[in-house]
């Protein structure tokens, strides 16, 4: 496995830290638990994601959705089998319906908006919403001479 040395990036970034260390834990990771169960993220808007998971054989009861911190993470897992699943027996059983566990690491101000289940594909909307302090504004130059002022400080 390779080790990727971000640090000479930091001295040319300022507060990109925490994005290097995602990235340096996304290139060391295993790709094979991923498999399961498949997925696409298409952007529906300017700031509107959707996830999209093949769910095929899962209620809604079965599967949970969960948002911490900067991670979305969906589980699955059938529930316990009845008497009258125990009665079948599968000749050829190619549908999976294993457990699944899959995590997507969220960018800052993106939250959930709503999640639904159609046609066994599980889709989970996403809205990127940036405060409004925290959107670029304009720095106007000041013309002419500007002087300097000197703020006092009590020192204790």
């Amino acid at each position: 496995m390779r080790a990727y040395d971000f640090s000479p990036l930091y001295r040319q970034t300022v507060g990109f830290d925490r994005l290097f260390d995602m990235l340096g834990h996304t290139l060391d990771a295993d790709p094979t638990p991923h498999a399961y169960p498949p997925y696409n993220i298409e952007r529906t808007g300017d700031n509107a994601y959707r996830i999209s998971l093949a769910v095929a054989g899962f209620s809604p009861e079965e599967i949970a959705i969960e948002t911490k911190e900067h991670t979305l993470t969906i589980k699955g897992g059938k529930v316990q089998e009845t008497d009258e699943s125990r009665l079948r027996e599968f000749l050829y059983q190619g549908i999976a319906a294993r457990s699944f566990e899959r995590r997507f690491q969220l960018a800052d101000f993106v939250t959930v908006t709503g999640a639904s289940l159609v046609n066994g594909l599980l889709h989970v909307d996403l809205v990127r919403e940036v405060p409004e302090e925290q959107k670029p504004r304009r720095i106007e130059i000041a013309k002419g001479e500007v002087k300097a002022r000197v703020v006092e400080s009590k020192a204790a």
